[in-house]
């Protein structure tokens, strides 16, 4: 039976501390790239592959010269039109360079991630609203690839009866570290002040989607029984959440770090449909933040 031996019933759901489970880093690229079903188990070392190669191997060259830890990840286009393969989303910065192609590797690691040049253009847009990347890379490990869609089914139909979908967008990925903790779920959204956080979560199952949806998208805060980490937070020493239905943020332990970089601190507005703002600037009065989905789709 796939579920009991590799779904949301396998005996090793909860085995693992998730707290902390994030190595540091303060940058995330995800490359559309294919499907996930299509994915080797090492897409970015496939000869077969030659762009998720070729990029994997700039970045791994030039890290020394780009001033932020940065990942990278390879995730589908998605169906709703608006991304095509060769794009690349890249976060907290909330930039989108469209259509990467093999002969422009090293120009857009030099330009965009060595030297931050990422005025609009042809090339970069400002992307606004919400980024859910589930894990699916069923070659690498079979947790994910039984748990992933099974997620993003779930999130989809969430999103879809809040009448979200212009402002969350929901993706598989592949892998990100850790299917042990499958399903896993990485969310870029806005603080309450405004900044974009990357809050990686783990043990995710369809019931925990729609709480994902309300308090972290929703009011910017983690829900802490599956949060592994943040991108930007060094979290190794955050003690382990307690497994039970009590989410509230108690502690600035447990409170996720605001993510601050060279980039993302230069100011900069996302503005999505109905309203929904993701503007950085510094010089705005902090606002008390209104709860649940609507008052943050600006409804």
């Amino acid at each position: 039976d796939e579920s009991a031996n590799y779904g949301f019933e396998r005996s090793d759901m909860y085995e693992s501390k998730l707290a902390g489970s994030v190595e540091q880093y303060e940058r995330h690229l995800f490359l559309c790239y294919k499907s996930h079903e299509s994915w080797p188990t090492r897409v970015e070392e496939s000869d077969a592959d030659p762009l998720p190669k070729l990029l994997a191997s700039a970045l791994k060259a030039r890290k020394n010269d780009i001033n932020l830890k940065t990942r990278l990840t390879i995730c589908e286009a998605g169906d709703n039109g608006k991304l095509s393969d060769g794009d690349v989303l890249i976060f907290p910065e909330m930039i989108l360079y469209r259509g990467l192609i093999e002969s422009e590797v090293d120009r857009f690691v030099e330009d965009v991630l060595v030297n931050e040049k990422v005025e609009l253009s042809g090339k970069i847009e400002k992307l606004s609203g919400s980024y859910v990347y589930v894990c699916c890379h069923n070659n690498r490990d079979r947790r994910c690839g039984v748990c992933g869609p099974i997620l993003i089914e779930k999130f989809k139909e969430e999103i879809g009866s809040k009448d979200l979908k212009k402002h969350v967008s929901v993706t598989a990925c592949s892998h990100v570290g850790g299917h042990k903790y499958a399903g896993n779920v990485i969310i870029f959204s806005a603080t309450p002040h405004g900044k974009i956080a990357g809050n990686w979560y783990g043990y995710v199952t369809p019931d925990d989607i729609q709480e994902l949806l309300d308090k972290q998208i929703g009011q910017g805060e983690a829900v802490d029984r599956i949060w592994r980490g943040q991108m930007g937070a060094n979290v190794k020493g955050v003690k382990e959440p307690n497994h039970t239905n009590e989410t509230n943020l108690k502690s600035n332990e447990k409170q996720p770090k605001e993510i601050v970089t060279s980039s993302a601190s230069k100011g900069g507005c996302c503005r999505g449909a109905d309203g929904f703002s993701c503007c950085k600037d510094e010089n705005v009065e902090k606002k008390p933040v209104k709860k649940g989905l609507l008052s943050w789709i600006g409804k």
